[in-house]
């Protein structure tokens, strides 16, 4: 396609639009093909579950544990979504994650949008399609959690801003919808993830501020009624949870969650400073071979309004994220709208020789260790069909990479980007497949189907539940058997037995298992066993599935041996 016909294929709305399609065609894959994920996911689910069975849609709970973490937003946003597109006993893990799909083409958009008005159409265009099609953010689109949504708010906020801040420094009057959008998005954002997103939108407006040396430009944001409307959006809510719990909410989200995160490397999560900046070739993949370019701009061209925004977005937000002790991969995803501009600004001049080679290298790294995590993967817990996905990741993967370095050193940055995103999503998609033939890292699923088959599910209604288990006490398993499952001993499996429920004991609780059973006298029958890999704790695990006395014998799943 010659640069004339993709200005006209972009031209207007379309551009946006189609940024939004392929955050879609990212995305998808993985929101379709993995099991429910532990540990996060699956609490995020499981707690909108809860919301939907008992109507309780202020207090978030997991089981019976208190989930006073985050605020409520994305748990309003998957029952929305589990409402319109499922039901709840259906325990349908790809309704939850709708949001965060839906969050990935937003912020797409949002991009191309705001990027059209900083660099124009061309350039916006690929902005989207850079951050939109991000491994990282394509994989946050298919995992139901509050970072996809988070970035979108903060993405629509900042483009909102943006609009603003060229408008003051033209000597226009900003409009009114822009500074709604902004609004919005901030809003939005706290009722997300509390006041992460203003750690992105505050200091860059005040770092703008002072490299402008003017701050007469915030005064045209309308705060009059923009404050307003984010005390609407938050504020029903924040009363609601404060009168629920006591105060017990933000005690827990702002005192200890929050508050260990910043004091602390909280629940082990820690990391080095420049951790970030290390991992960005592989999250920024396929668009790495212009992270070099992007910096290079923001440097050469920070005179210019339009790159100084988008300075200002990243550098002070990344060095936050840097300074916190608890570091997770995904916490600089709602600086990637700001990297996206840059990388597209890259592409309205001649990419620098040092550029090229550099970015060429760090593609060629991203794409080599995406097909070394495959082949690992593939080798320790790989199947026969996991091996035709594997090839596909590793295939496309590698093209991306390599395909895209060897264009750019060619001064084809336009088409190397291209190129690079074509096989990039591919390799995506097809590393989804690869991880769902993973069959040892599905324990949940696994479990789930063996009680299926032997007629001892919960929801079949065959016998008594709920189903207790020892050890595997992880959200995904609660998430598909529901709230009443018992995480429970080897006494509590022996007597989950003892009153005709089904149980499930974990290879080291074997021994204490058996000796509860003799002492209490109840028995059961094994009906089968999973064996398979715990990544969330990085143990093996072995899983005894026991039907209680009586239970009625399933065809298909004759018993394995009697404990007693």
């Amino acid at each position: 396609m010659t640069r004339p016909d993709l200005d006209r294929h972009i031209a207007g709305w379309r551009g946006p639009v189609l940024a939004a399609l392929l955050a879609l065609i990212a995305g998808l894959p993985g929101l379709l093909l993995l099991p429910p994920l532990d540990r996060d996911e699956s609490r995020y689910a499981q707690a909108t579950s809860q919301m939907l069975e008992s109507g309780d849609y202020v207090d978030i709970r997991f089981q019976d544990e208190p989930r006073w973490k985050k605020p409520v937003g994305i748990y309003w946003m998957q029952a929305a979504a589990v409402g319109l597109t499922s039901k709840v006993e259906n325990r349908d893990i790809a309704a939850y994650r709708l949001p965060s799909l839906l969050a990935s083409m937003i912020a797409a958009f949002a991009i191309a949008w705001a990027g059209a008005a900083l660099l124009g159409q061309r350039a916006g265009f690929l902005a989207g399609a850079i951050l939109g099609t991000s491994l990282l953010l394509s994989t946050e689109a298919g995992i139901a959690k509050t970072d996809a949504m988070l970035c979108a708010c903060v993405t629509v906020a900042m483009a909102g801003l943006a609009r603003i801040y060229l408008a003051t420094r033209a000597g226009e009057d900003p409009r009114r919808p822009h500074k709604f959008l902004f609004w919005l998005g901030l809003g939005l954002s706290i009722l997300i993830k509390g006041p992460i997103g203003l750690i992105v939108v505050a200091p860059a407006m005040i770092a703008l501020s002072v490299w402008d040396r003017d701050v007469k430009w915030m005064k045209r944001l309308g705060w009059g009624w923009g404050l307003p409307l984010v005390a609407l959006l938050v504020g029903p809510w924040a009363i609601a949870i404060t009168i629920a719990t006591d105060g017990g909410f933000w005690r827990e989200a702002v005192g200890h969650d929050l508050g260990g995160k910043i004091t602390g490397a909280a629940e082990s999560h820690g990391g080095f400073p420049g951790m970030y900046l290390v991992l960005s070739p592989l999250l920024l993949f396929p668009a790495t071979l212009l992270w070099p370019a992007a910096l290079s701009t923001g440097w050469h061209r920070r005179a210019e309004p339009a790159v100084r925004f988008m300075v200002c977005w990243l550098v002070p937000a990344w060095l936050i994220f840097e300074a916190a002790p608890t570091k997770l991969w995904h916490y600089t995803l709602p600086t990637f709208g700001a990297i996206a501009l840059l990388m597209a600004a890259a592409l309205t001049r001649p990419i620098g020789t040092v550029s090229r080679r550099i970015g060429a290298g760090l593609a060629v790294f991203a794409a080599m260790l995406i097909c070394a995590v495959t082949v690992y993967g593939l080798t320790v817990w790989g199947t026969s069909t996991a091996q035709t996905w594997a090839a596909i990741t590793i295939l496309c993967a590698a093209v991306a990479g390599i395909g895209g370095a060897f264009i750019l050193l060619k001064r084809a940055a336009i088409s190397a980007l291209l190129v690079s995103i074509a096989f990039g999503v591919t390799a995506h998609a097809a590393l989804a497949g690869t991880l769902r033939q993973l069959r040892p890292l599905s324990v949940a699923p696994l479990l789930v189907e063996t009680m299926e088959k032997a007629g001892i599910a919960p929801d079949q209604g065959l016998i008594p539940g709920p189903v207790a288990i020892t050890t595997f006490h992880e959200p995904s398993f609660v998430f598909l058997t529901g709230r009443d499952t018992e995480l429970t001993d080897a006494a509590g499996a022996a007597k989950a037995l003892a009153e005709g429920r089904p149980a499930i004991v974990e290879a080291h609780d074997a021994e204490a298992f058996r000796q509860a059973l003799a002492q209490t006298g109840a028995s059961g029958r094994a009906v089968g066993t999973v064996r398979g890999h715990n990544y969330s704790s990085g143990d093996d695990v072995v899983l005894t599935v026991y039907a209680p006395t009586g239970a009625p014998a399933a065809p298909s799943a004759p018993a394995e041996g009697d404990a007693r």
